[in-house]
């Protein structure tokens, strides 16, 4: 384990999150020993994920994003995440435009993991950001923009793809980059 501090938090894993989050060292310290007291096994499953993750978005039905999330960082499908995984799946989702690494964004997306996203995918995924998004702001949005189909048409058009054809990782990464609307289809900032 590593030179264990108070906290018991080892000391390489600690400055691991350090770097690849924005979070600070009290913060991490403080979940690691909320993370001991809820899962003692050392691993969260998704049922405990989806009621942490809840917390973040108090006012819409975050369950079937929370889902996504999960199996985006259950890399090896055994149904949990270790404590690293957890907090990075935490800082991916929580922190704005900048810290949005595409790259996940795309394993977000690829909803069975062959290394392309559909056009079902698309639609899979529009539909739980969709419930992120707080009853009162719904009513609020452009009208290209109202219900889960018409975002998923539109994040489909940037990809310049017909229906039935597939989109590559790099292909996405790119196509997000370069269309500003892209960005706030892919995610839900809720800041």
């Amino acid at each position: 384990m590593g030179n264990a501090q108070s906290g018991g938090i080892p000391r390489e894993i600690l400055d691991d999150l350090k770097l690849t989050t924005r979070f600070s060292e009290s913060e991490i310290t403080q979940w690691y020993e909320n993370f001991q007291k809820q899962c003692p096994t050392g691993r969260i499953t998704l049922t405990q994920f989806e009621e942490i993750y809840g917390k973040f978005f108090p006012d819409s039905d975050a369950k079937s994003y929370a889902q996504h999330v999960f199996r985006s960082f259950d890399t090896n499908d055994d149904g949990t995440l270790d404590f690293k995984e957890y907090v990075v799946a935490l800082h991916m989702t929580s922190s704005g435009k900048s810290a949005l690494k595409l790259e996940w964004a795309f394993s977000l997306f690829d909803v069975d993991k062959n290394g392309y996203v559909t056009k079902p995918e698309v639609v899979e995924l529009s539909q739980a950001l969709f419930k992120l998004i707080p009853k009162e702001k719904q009513a609020n949005l452009p009208s290209d923009e109202s219900t889960p189909e018409k975002r998923a048409e539109k994040l489909w058009a940037v990809f310049n793809k017909k229906d039935n054809e597939r989109i590559a990782e790099g292909e996405f990464i790119e196509a997000v980059q370069s269309n500003d609307n892209a960005m706030h289809l892919i995610q839900y900032d809720h800041k």
